[in-house]
């Protein structure tokens, strides 16, 4: 069974498609809100009929809301379907995940991980092209001198600050900003 769902959360509506293997995307909220969202997951995912959630993707809805209200669920329970992204996003989505709720790392940690400090860059695209945001949270991820770099979910980088503050991350010490 296939399908996708939208579903609200505390940063506003999101959405997440699924099959047979898992998860295939997760959507944050669009600028536009629902109509926006619901359009957004019909364009990645023409394929698949808006309906309601499979028992597997109801429990990963549960638990994304629950992280995007300040539970300390790093999710990985939830089973992604990553047969569209290639190995080396693979690895660095294996990597991102693996940073609790509350912690961030830098594009520059996560690329001497991988092996090469150049590919800093690379990881930054990766995080660009997360098709599971926040399952794989690449709101984790900061730029050098845990600057917010960008996010391309609908609110760029104020979402992902806003993320982090629901998780109590505190980057260098810095302050909330809300």
């Amino acid at each position: 069974m296939s399908g996708f769902a939208l579903f609200e959360t505390s940063i506003g509506m999101c959405a997440l498609a699924w099959g047979p293997q898992g998860l295939v995307g997760v959507q944050l909220p669009a600028d536009n809100g629902e109509p926006a969202t619901r359009a957004r997951m019909k364009r990645r995912f023409p394929d698949l009929q808006e309906g309601p959630p499979d028992e597997t993707a109801q429990r990963a809805i549960v638990a994304i809301q629950g992280l995007l209200q300040g539970e300390r669920d790093d999710l990985a329970h939830i089973e992604l379907d990553m047969r569209g992204v290639s190995e080396f996003h693979q690895r660095i989505y294996a990597i991102a995940r693996r940073i609790p709720p509350g912690q961030t790392r830098t594009y520059g940690e996560i690329a001497e991980e991988l092996g090469d400090k150049s590919l800093s860059r690379a990881v930054g695209q990766a995080m660009g092209h997360n098709p599971f945001a926040p399952v794989v949270p690449c709101h984790r991820v900061l730029a050098a001198g845990n600057k917010p770099g960008g996010f391309s979910a609908g609110g760029g980088a104020l979402t992902k600050l806003k993320m982090l503050a629901i998780e109590d991350a505190r980057p260098n010490g810095m302050a909330s900003l809300f």
